[in-house]
């Protein structure tokens, strides 16, 4: 194999297209199965005291909030690689439920934060992580 070739045979695209799927994925198992462990952890953290499951929460935002960042982000890169004017109309269909998935776990999550009663911060929880799930679901029937 000459140098031509094998430079020909490392182009970026791969290597792109690896590198966004990797951060969507990635932010996509921090965001959703952050959600699943924080469920588990906030009835053990409420046995440590009535400020733990507040404290273990800013944590996960810290974590979260940034993943969330970048799984939107990502999410436009993969729309413009993948060129959505050339996919099917019940592609489209999805990737807009899609959308608006993704819209409202950002603002349910973002409520639940703010809620000030238990059962606010109950109904704005399961509504992020429900319309999380479901997002990663449209996701998973998008990529066929």
């Amino acid at each position: 194999m000459d140098v031509q070739s094998f430079a020909a045979d490392l182009s970026l695209t791969p290597g792109l297209d690896a590198l966004r799927l990797f951060l969507h994925v990635a932010a996509a198992t921090i965001w959703v199965g952050g959600m699943f462990v924080m469920l588990g952890l906030v009835p053990t953290a409420r046995t440590l005291g009535p400020d733990a499951p507040k404290a273990l929460a800013r944590a996960f935002a810290k974590l979260s909030w940034p993943a969330f960042a970048v799984l939107v982000l990502t999410g436009f890169w993969n729309l413009a690689a993948l060129h959505a004017e050339s996919k099917s109309m019940s592609w489209n269909m999805v990737m807009g439920i899609k959308y608006l998935l993704v819209i409202l776990t950002g603002l349910a999550a973002w409520l639940h934060g703010r809620a000030s009663s238990k059962a606010a911060m109950g109904a704005w929880g399961s509504i992020a992580g429900i319309s999380a799930v479901l997002a990663l679901l449209a996701g998973v029937l998008l990529a066929g």
